[in-house]
Order: structure tokens, then C-alpha cells, then sequence
């Protein structure tokens, strides 16, 4: 967890891929750059002013259970559970917090083979709906890379889009 700066002003926190950050410090951004098939899964309660960001790479944890039981943020099944129980730690509540996925795109795979982007969507939509969980919003799916912002200031979730200039808002707090 990133401490505040000493000037106030805001601080980037970088998450990077098979990781996750949560924090409840205002002053900070978390950021993950570059999602191609990966998911950016956020979360922010907006009441506890507690948010999260995980940079999951694979749908299912079954493919190497060592590696995510050393690297849990690594796949989706096992990373989307790590994100919820840090926030819940920090005093974040299920029934307030907002959710929103980014990414899962279909990068380096333009025959559709693998299918990573769509399978890792399918994976967390999947946890989702078995939690009675539903996101308020997401930017998924296409052949583009993708870097999310979250406020934890403000709660506002923005991104960009590999070869556009602006910065997409997804939520305004």
C-alpha cells in the first residue's frame, strides 16, 4: 500500500500483470497499464473510500495450482477472491462496492484460437453471478489495449485506449 505523498498531491501506485493493489488512501491512483486479454477487475466502496485494482492474466487457477498459490492475482478464480478479501480487510462492504472490468481483448490472437480476452470475461462473469455481484461498468472485449485509472480520492474510474488520445470515464463518483 502506497503511503501519502508529503506534498498531497496525488500519487500513481503501478500494478502489474498477475498482481493487485487496494488501498484507502485518498492520494493515491492506482494503475495498470497496457490490457490486452488480461482483466482489469476495480472495486471502490464509496462509503469506506476503499478501492482495488487486479491485473488478472488467466481464467482458471486449475492449469497450475502452485503458481497461484504463490501468485493468486496470476489467474482470475483465484485473484478476483485475493481482491475482495484485502478491500473486506480495510473495511470495505459486498453490498456497496462497485465493480468495473476492463480489457479482455483479443490480442496476438486475431484467429480467435485461444480465445484468452473472452474466456477470462466468461470466467469473471462466472464469480460474479454466483456472488450475486454486478458491475456498474466495464470497457471489454475488441482488439485494443487498454490502461485503467482508479481515483481513490474520488472514486472516478477512467481509462485509456492504445492509439486515442482522450481518457474514457467509466464512472464518475
Amino acid at each position: 500500500m502506497a503511503s501519502p505523498s508529503i506534498t498531497g498531491f496525488q500519487h500513481k501506485v503501478v500494478v502489474g500483470i498477475a498482481d493487485l493493489s487496494v488501498s484507502n488512501n485518498p492520494n493515491v491512483i492506482l494503475t495498470t497499464y497496457a490490457l490486452g486479454s488480461c482483466l482489469g477487475i476495480v472495486i471502490y466502496d464509496p462509503v469506506a473510500k476503499v478501492g482495488g485494482l487486479l491485473h488478472a492474466m488467466l481464467p482458471d487457477s486449475t492449469i497450475d495450482p502452485a503458481k497461484a498459490a504463490k501468485q493468486p492475482a496470476m489467474f482470475i478464480d483465484t485473484g478476483v477472491p485475493a481482491l475482495f478479501r484485502a478491500a473486506y480487510e480495510m473495511r470495505a462492504e459486498k453490498h456497496r462496492v462497485h465493480i468495473y472490468v476492463v480489457g479482455g481483448a483479443q490480442i496476438m490472437d486475431s484467429s480467435g484460437f485461444f480465445n484468452i480476452g473472452r474466456r477470462n470475461y466468461e470466467a469473471v462473469t462466472g464469480i460474479f453471478t454466483r456472488h450475486a455481484l454486478q458491475t456498474y461498468a466495464e470497457q471489454v472485449g475488441g482488439m485494443v489495449n487498454r490502461t485503467v485509472y482508479l481515483n481513490l480520492g474520488t472514486g472516478v474510474v477512467s481509462l485509456k485506449i492504445s492509439g486515442k488520445n482522450e481518457e474514457v470515464i467509466l464512472c464518475r463518483s
